[in-house]
This record gives structure tokens, sequence and C-alpha cells, in this order.
């Protein structure tokens, strides 16, 4: 198996790559995919080796081909059913760490349903934009710039709740000292616990930068409006610091590989 991926050209691991994202998102199942992965993985192999490109074996339109390729694959619907809850209190273990640094926690009925809205409408665009941006060759810059889209879209929409949930009452639900702690805590567990499955950090480091900057802003003598915009900018900055070492650190590795 090393050999055969040694072997193939960059063109051919990067659409086995694409494959394996469009279908993810279009949500079918872990092991049919790779099952599939593999198998076309080695038809790259013998067609490179007889000095034949992908495109005799996909033809001319990558797209076409991963369509007709999930449309012969069901949905696993149990799986994302597994996924979508995780998905979703991950999603309010976000919110909530970020709103302890401002005291207990304290949610309108319209917050609440609101912030699960959200989350349904971001995962929705996710799986669309990724589908898009591995289906399509497009260049550096139009994929940054749908990804953008997409990191910005649910920050859009808080900001649209925050406006809505000014002008519409609805009950509020306050959940005191002690069951904000009790919340804190389940967050935290749940959020550590995520990230050592995922072998990532990013949750934490996100909220940090999120809440930090003006969590300590919050103890110095620059006025509020002050405060947010030096927040906002470090926090922006931070996150640009992050996806940046990120990306080099990903680069250096596929260098590395032989």
């Amino acid at each position: 198996m090393i050999k055969q991926k040694v072997e193939l050209s960059e063109k051919s691991r990067k659409f086995l790559e694409d494959l394996h994202v469009y279908l993810f998102s279009s949500g079918k199942n872990e092991k049919e995919m790779k099952e599939i992965v593999e198998e076309l993985e080695d038809h790259f192999v013998e067609a490179e080796k007889n000095g034949k490109s992908i495109e005799h074996i996909i033809g001319q339109s990558p797209k076409n081909y991963m369509d007709e390729i999930s449309a012969e694959m069901p949905v696993d619907y149990k799986a994302w059913f597994k996924y979508i809850p995780l998905i979703i209190t991950g999603a309010f273990s976000f919110i909530i760490i970020s709103d302890l640094f401002k005291g207990t926690l304290t949610y309108s009925l319209l917050e609440i349903v609101g912030f699960i809205v959200i989350v349904g409408i971001f995962l929705e665009g996710t799986s669309i934009s990724f589908r898009y941006v591995s289906a399509n060759d497009l260049n550096r810059k139009k994929e940054f710039s749908i990804l953008f889209i997409l990191g910005m879209l649910p920050m859009i929409l808080f900001l649209a709740l925050i406006l809505l949930n000014s002008t519409i009452e609805t009950p509020i639900v306050h959940f005191g000292i002690t069951g904000t702690v009790i919340i804190a805590i389940i967050a935290f567990i749940f959020l550590t616990a995520f990230s050592i499955w995922t072998r990532s950090w990013v949750l934490i480091i996100f909220i940090a930068l999120l809440s930090l900057p003006n969590f300590f802003l919050s103890f110095t003598a620059l006025t509020e409006s002050a405060r947010l915009m030096t927040g906002t900018l470090i926090t922006f900055a931070g996150i640009a610091i992050y996806l940046l070492i990120i990306s080099r650190t990903d680069k250096s590795k596929r260098i590395k590989l032989p």
C-alpha cells in the first residue's frame, strides 16, 4: 500500500482526497468510502503504470464522476444521527464556555432555538461548500473565498439573532450560579474529550481567542468601544495566525511524504 501511494501522481492523490471529502459531506458511510477510494487508488496505480491519465478512468468531468459514485451509495443516516447531537452539543459548549466570562448563564427561548437553527444552517452550508470545492477545479483565491464566506456565515447569523432577540421578547431561562457551574463543568469535559478524540485542540483554541481578549481587556481603562474594537482585532489576528501555522505545518508534512 505504501508503494502504491508513492507511485501516484499529485493529481491522482488530490482527486482521491477530494472524492473522500465529497462523499463524506454527502453523508456516506465511512467504511464504504474507504473501500471505494482504495479500489480507485489501485486503478489509478495501474493506469499510471501504463502511461494513462486519471481521465482515462473518470472521464473529463470529476464532478460528474463523483456524482455518479455518490448516487450509487446510500446516505448513512445512522451515523449522522450520532454525529448531529455531538455537533449540536459541541456548538452549545462553545457558546457556553464563551459566555462564562460574562457571568451566570441566562438565555432567552429565542436564543436557544436560534442556536439550534444556526447550527443546522451551518451544517448544510458546510456540506454544500465542501462538495462544491472538492468537485470543482478552483484556484486558491476562489477556494479561500468560499471557505471564508462559510466561516463568516455563523457570525453573521449570530449577529442577526442578537438583533432579533433585542426586539422580540421571549421567556428567559436563568441557570443561576449552581446551574452555571454544573453546565460549565459538563461543557468543559465534553470539549476536552472531543478534542482528545479528534486529536485537535482547534475548538479550545478558538474559544480562547474569542473570549480571553475581551475578558482581559475588561480590566483595562479602555472605553467599551475601544475594548470591543481591540478585542475583535486580537481575535481575528489570532485566528489568522493559527490558520497560517496549521497551513504551513500541513504543507511541511506533505513535502516530507515519500
